[in-house]
């Protein structure tokens, strides 16, 4: 039997968000999991933790569906950078392969207050992220969280096999900046970035200045490093209206469509193009949590978006 994906986005601890979701989409809860209707089952893009108020609780949410067979998910880059920020460096330093600086230690607060830091759910929740694979491509779509680039899906899966967790080696490659191991995870789960010239900068949508610039990777026809950069509204003019640079490895999807998260979209939700669905819509704000149900169509569809919260 062919089975329907209803691929789910960011959802960052908002557990009143996503059972509200489930809902809408037909889901009934059980004392076990939440079982779908006919012939679908779920797909969540990643960031399930950190920002809101019921983290463990998405967390089981998640975690029950898919021991029940009914769901699949992907690492987001807050499940990696849990996975770091909790595991000692080896080179008798006494830090974490991700740094307890001050930025990282408020990003990851609610998550440490929730769970409680160094208990036993904490490391038991650490190796189950693990387990969380950073892409899948299944019969008909592509799950990533940020950024699918073919070569570094052929990379990572080359070295991580399907249903093990990652290995204490490919973790520690890949928190270190320059190798192979990091520029395939940091691609796959934050996306392409692009440093601004000329020592410009813009403001996030926490508030942060930054001068490398997540980038439209999907578009179809891009003109100008204005054209392919995500800022917040009335940021744009902050983004140089230059050419893009010659290594600008952004291009369309094509193939199977592809279903990212990662992005604080605003507004309606809608198509980035007619391959790519992003999903995250700021529920970890005042967003909405936002679905998309696949029904094997090959090129994403306006009315196919689903919402709740």
């Amino acid at each position: 039997m062919n089975i329907s994906y209803d691929v789910i986005g960011d959802i960052h601890g908002h557990a009143a968000k996503l059972e509200a979701l489930l809902r809408e989409l037909g889901y009934v809860a059980n004392r076990k999991s939440w079982i779908p209707p006919q012939g679908r089952k779920a797909m969540f893009v990643g960031d399930l933790i950190d920002r809101g108020p019921e983290q463990l609780r998405v967390v089981e949410i998640v975690r029950s569906m898919i021991d029940a067979g009914h769901a699949q998910s992907t690492m987001g880059n807050h499940e990696f950078n849990a996975i770091a920020y909790a595991t000692p460096r080896d080179d008798g330093s006494g830090g974490h392969l991700r740094q307890h600086s001050a930025k990282n230690d408020a990003q990851h607060a609610e998550f440490l207050a929730q769970v409680g830091a160094g208990s036993a759910k904490h490391r038991e929740l650490i190796e189950w992220f693990r387990m969380l694979p950073p892409l899948l491509d299944l019969d008909g779509i592509r799950v990533v969280h940020a950024w699918w680039h073919a070569p570094y899906a052929e990379f990572v899966n080359a070295r991580w096999a399907p249903g093990t967790p990652m290995t204490d080696e490919f973790l520690r490659a890949a928190s270190t900046k320059g190798t192979p191991e990091f520029r395939a995870m940091d691609g796959l789960t934050k996306g392409l970035e692009i440093r601004l010239p000329n020592g410009q900068a813009f403001l996030d949508h926490a508030g942060v200045a930054r001068s490398e610039v997540r980038t439209k990777w999907w578009c179809e026809d891009p003109r100008s490093l204005r054209d392919v950069a995500i800022v917040e509204p009335g940021q744009e003019y902050c983004v140089p209206d230059h050419a893009l640079p010659d290594d600008y490895l952004g291009m369309p999807a094509t193939g199977s469509p592809v279903f990212i998260g990662h992005y604080w979209m605003t507004g309606q939700p809608e198509r980035m193009s007619r391959k790519v669905a992003c999903l995250d819509w700021s529920a970890a704000k005042k967003g909405p949590l936002v679905a998309y149900r696949w029904d094997g169509e090959q090129e994403i569809g306006s009315r196919n978006f689903r919402a709740a919260g």
